[in-house]
Order: C-alpha cells, then structure tokens, then sequence
C-alpha cells in the first residue's frame, strides 16, 4: 500500500522529545561528535576541504604525519619501529569500521580520548545520528558539570596558542592524537545552534547523568586518563539507554496527561547471572518484553505530538512549544478537527480504492478525523520506526556487550532480557562507593544490601526483588530466582575486585573502594 506522506508527515524525529534518529549507533562516534558539540557551544562545525587529492582520512595519511614530525624533532623512534608504530595507531588511536575486514576497513576518526578528537574524522563513518546532540542536552542540566568534562577532556591543549600544553603529564595516546591534530585547522562555523534552548523533558534523568559524571571526574588525578575516558563511555550510553527506555514508557503518558511532569514508577528486573536459563531470566525477559511492547504507543504519540506542532505552526526549537503542543492535544479547541480533516482528505483522496477499503476498515472505530489521520501515518511508518527502535535500544544498551545490560541469544528460546555486565558495574560501584559530604565527595565501603538498594534507588535496576511491590506475593521459585540472582551479583563483584569475604564475620564483608578519596 502507498500512502503518499509528504516530508513533514512522514519525519519522526523531534528534538522537543528525543534529539536521536533511530539508526544502528555506535557510542564512539557519538562521543566524537559531542567532544565537537562541547568545543563549539552546540554546534557541529563543518569539515574544511583539503587542499590537492582526495580528503578522505586513511592509515597512510596518519604515517605520513608522523614522520613529518619526526623529521621536524617533535617525535622519536618512529621510522625505526614502522611495525610497532602501526600497530599502536591501529589499536589506540583511530576508531575504524569493518576493522580487521583488509578490503574493507577505513578509518572513521580519532578515538575519543581528547576534546580535540572530532577534527580528524570521515565524517560519512562517523555519524552518531544525533545521539550526541541529546547527551549535550541532558548535559545542559548541570553547565557547572558540562564545563568541567570539558576542561578535563582538553587538558595538555592551550585553546589560545593552539599548541600542546607541557604543563600536565598526558598518557603517550593523548599526545600522539595531538601531535596529529596540531597543525590541523578547526572546522567553520556554518549556522547556530538551537540546541541551547531545549531542555530535556527528563530533567531528573539529565541531572542524574550529570552527577554521575561529575563523580567520575572525582577521580581525574587517581585513575589513568584512557581508564577514566572508557567509563565515561560506559556510563553516557547506559544513561542514554535509561533515558529512552524511560521516555518510552512515560511519553504516551505525558501526551494523555497534558503535561511532562510524571511520577517516576520505572523499573526493570536485571539478570545477573549470565545463564539464559537461570530462574531469573524469565522475569528479566518478560520486562524486556514490556519494554518493546510499549515503542508502538510511544511511536503514535510522537507522531500526536508532531501532529499538534504542524496544526499550531510551531517549529522543534524551543521547549515551550512541547509544552502547547501537548495542552492542545489534552485540551482540544473547537476547531482542532478542521485542519485534520483537510490532512485526512489529502491523503485518503491520494489512495487506490482497494487500499481506501483497507484503511476504511482500519479506522473505523476511530471517532475523529484528527484519530484518524494519525492512523494512517502509523500504517505508513508505523513499522519502519518500530523495527529501528528496537535497534536503537540494543545499541545503546549495548546489547550482549560487557558494558551493556541487555542480552539476547540465537534461539527464540532466548529472548532479550536485561542483564548487568561486569564493565557496566565496575562504572557504578566506582560511581556508588562515593558518597557526598558538604558538595566534596569520599570514598566509603558498602554492604551487599546497601550497593543493590542504591542501584535500585539511582536507577531503578532491581537485582533482588523480594522487597517490591510487584513482587510481594512471589511464590518459591521467584524467592529462589532473586536470591540465586543475589548470589551471582556477589560472584561479578569478586570478579572484579571489589569484595571479598573470606572472613565469616559479616562485618567484614563489603564492598571496598578501589581508589581511596578523602574528602575533595
């Protein structure tokens, strides 16, 4: 069935409720472009062209540059060592797609490891699809903590000289990559942005990502820059993946309420044993179920939304005009249909008469032209939006990743289901064991109890579950399900570190920060 939207009808992305395109994402691209953001006060300046061949980035360019600087004194060892030197720039510098694929890996940018990061980039492999956008957004809800991650990301690079800085000790990755990016020239400014006048409609979600990266930037001085730099990334994509899942559930909500303001009642069941037949599992698949049950409602209600933006000829530049939208989509004005039955007109008329007796039936329990029209724009793109949704969230969940929490395996018999890996929980034990004393921050040691009550409290991840609500009638197998859960959670911690109980005193058994911090 053709459905001839026009290009407004058919657009899904508004930046008022999610900046993000769904698209297959990758989180290092979108670090790469928020770097660019953060330089530029939310702007993404425009690649300049080279001068003479062609400007596409490639291995061969970045060797050339170094033994440029080697003869100019400002490296060592590099023509002596071509193997090794390559090596190092393969695995540490540059972020490539299809690695390992000889005929088809190229290089996509610099690794993330600097502020200075996006100025060498294939912009074509390194889209983000504007996911950096919204974490510059949820940034926006702390500037002090925004300015902080950006000093600290363009630390070793004076701003005014544009030169290496000798006074901080960078890591040799950090000063290879601007070595490389010394003498080349900063992208042009091409437009302004609007991103500054969007506020997130999550804005505890956004503070709360701003706190946990101004606790991991409690540890500047103590963990190595590369280290610190690969939490960071951990955590922006975990609390991208919240955020989405969150806006999900709540957004179809707010568009029936009227208002953004919602009480926050989300939770998930996180499976932490790594056995997808673990008693746990099940529930952990039935809330991924959930999850991907709920992006129909969430697609239709976007779509309302942008419905009510077009109807008041309001742009996606401005938070205030979200707020108009969703008071007229609770609140309709007597001539809110006129405008919607001459958009259901356009596109009924537009149709063959088998697919008009199809969509007949499709609508007819719909009591409005405005119900309608929405109908047939779901019927269009619907699925599409559907299907890349899902996509979206496996990406920034980092799906079947150590990093992530959620996984799926081959067989139906597996389903996606959340879980916890060990690199994501080593990111929020190093961000939990801190704790705030007078705006200064402390290491401190935690009980089992009181880690899996923090993580439930912070982020609404349940790993035992026995104390909800939803949970309070549980039968055996669920109290044997969340204490075998239990069990494993204590497993992963030893794993990586951070507890130990050989003593049988209980007192003794907690979880011990890795990096002492008095208060700071």
């Amino acid at each position: 069935m053709a459905i001839k939207l026009n290009k407004e009808e058919s657009l899904f992305r508004n930046e008022l409720i999610f900046t993000a395109d769904a698209k297959a994402v990758n989180i290092d691209n979108t670090l790469v472009n928020l770097f660019m953001l953060l330089k530029h006060n939310g702007i993404r300046p425009k690649q300049r062209a080279r001068s003479g061949g062609s400007s596409f980035i490639e291995l061969e360019t970045l060797k050339k540059v170094f033994h440029k600087l080697e003869e100019d004194g400002s490296i060592d060892g590099f023509k002596e060592n071509p193997e090794a030197a390559e090596l190092w720039m393969r695995s540490n510098l540059v972020n490539m797609v299809f690695r390992g694929n000889i005929d088809k890996e190229k290089i996509s940018s610099l690794r993330p490891i600097h502020l200075e990061s996006y100025r060498v980039r294939n912009a074509a492999n390194t889209r983000d699809y504007n996911t950096a956008d919204q974490v510059y957004l949820m940034l926006g809800a702390n500037p002090t903590v925004k300015e902080d991650l950006k000093n600290f990301l363009m630390e070793g690079w004076d701003q005014t000289t544009g030169k290496i800085s000798q006074s901080n000790g960078l890591d040799v990755d950090s000063l290879g990559l601007l070595h490389i990016i010394k003498n080349v020239k900063p992208g042009f400014l091409e437009s302004s942005s609007t991103l500054n006048q969007i506020s997130p409609i999550l804005d505890e979600q956004a503070e709360l990502y701003c706190d946990d990266v101004r606790r991991l930037l409690v540890y500047k001085r103590l963990i190595p820059r590369s280290v610190l730099i690969d939490y960071l990334k951990t955590i922006t994509s975990f609390h991208l993946s919240l955020y989405l899942q969150k806006l999900i559930h709540f957004f179809p909500e707010m568009v029936n309420s009227g208002k953004t303001s919602i009480e926050d009642d989300w939770s998930i069941v996180l499976d932490v044993t790594d056995d997808f037949e673990s008693k746990v599992a099940k529930i952990a698949a039935e809330d991924a179920a959930n999850l991907t049950n709920k992006i129909y409602d969430y697609v239709k209600s976007t779509f309302q939304v942008n419905a009510a933006l077009r109807r008041l000829k309001l742009d996606k530049s401005n938070s205030r005009n979200l707020d108009e939208a969703l008071k007229i989509l609770h609140d309709k004005p007597e001539d809110f249909e006129i405008y919607f039955e001459t958009q259901w007109d356009n596109l009924y008329s537009s149709l063959e008469e088998d697919d008009r007796l199809l969509i007949e039936d499709l609508v007819k329990y719909e009591d409005t032209y405005f119900d309608r029209y929405i109908e047939l724009i779901l019927k269009a793109r619907g699925n599409y939006q559907y299907k890349y949704h899902v996509q979206l969230i496996d990406n920034l969940a980092q799906k079947n990743s150590d990093r992530g929490f959620m996984a799926q395996g081959r067989s139906r018999k597996h389903p996606r289901r959340f879980v916890l890996g060990t690199r994501l929980l080593e990111t929020l034990v190093q961000i939990l064991v801190l704790e705030a004393n007078e705006n200064q921050f402390q290491t401190r040691s935690l009980s089992i109890e009181e880690l899996v009550s923090l993580i439930r409290k912070r982020y609404g991840l349940i790993i035992n579950g026995l104390g909800e609500d939803r949970f309070a009638d549980a039968d055996l197998q669920t109290h044997l399900a969340f204490k075998e859960n239990l069990d494993a959670f204590k497993m992963k911690l030893r794993q990586i570190g951070f507890y130990n109980d050989l003593s049988d005193a209980y007192i003794l058994q907690r979880i011990r920060p890795r990096y002492e911090l008095n208060a700071q």
